[in-house]
């Protein structure tokens, strides 16, 4: 039965870790940047790290199941509160998830956002080429999305259509 639940289990030692390894994970993240995750945001690496870190304890005996459940739970119920705050209020959300960030505006590349980025010109070109962009007039933005993925926004030769502004609302012009 000791595999189930132990009396000398340290459960709010567990909870109050879970929260500081949560937070800790999200800000090593923020400050290392998006390309080192790309497509988690700094917020889902941080939950699928726990929650990974929480299963592999539990199933390998190093705890036991109350005690991974009740770091489970208090995951979950981090992640919600943090969702609440998050829709709630604009500056939760701002210091939990990055912003998008502009790297090309029109056929100009912004090479202090690449820097910024952690992006060399080569793997931007690189994406244009992938996006089918055969001269940089026919671009209108490149993005540098919250997941770390990056959207090129282009025209073909002969269309000459003008970006609509409501595609890089919230989008960084600067680091």
């Amino acid at each position: 039965m000791e595999w189930i639940y132990e009396a000398k289990d340290p459960l709010w030692e567990t909870l109050v870790g879970s929260i500081m390894i949560f937070i800790i994970i999200i800000l090593i993240t923020r400050i290392i940047g998006l390309r080192s995750f790309a497509k988690f945001t700094a917020y889902d690496f941080a939950f699928t790290i726990a929650i990974g870190s929480i299963i592999s304890s539990t199933l390998t005996s190093s705890t036991t199941i109350v005690h991974g459940g009740v770091a489970i739970i208090s995951l979950l119920l981090l992640t919600f509160i943090f969702s609440y705050l998050q829709r709630t209020f604009s500056i939760v959300n701002t210091a939990i998830s990055n912003r998008p960030l502009l790297l090309m505006d029109g056929s100009e590349i912004l090479l202090d956002n690449l820097k910024h980025a952690r992006i060399e010109k080569s793997q931007l070109i690189a994406k244009l080429r992938e996006a089918n962009v055969i001269d940089y007039s026919q671009v209108k933005a490149v993005i540098l999305e919250s997941t770390g993925d990056i959207s090129v926004l282009h025209t073909s030769e002969d269309d000459n259509k003008e970006l609509h502004l409501d595609l890089l609302e919230g989008v960084r012009r600067t680091p």
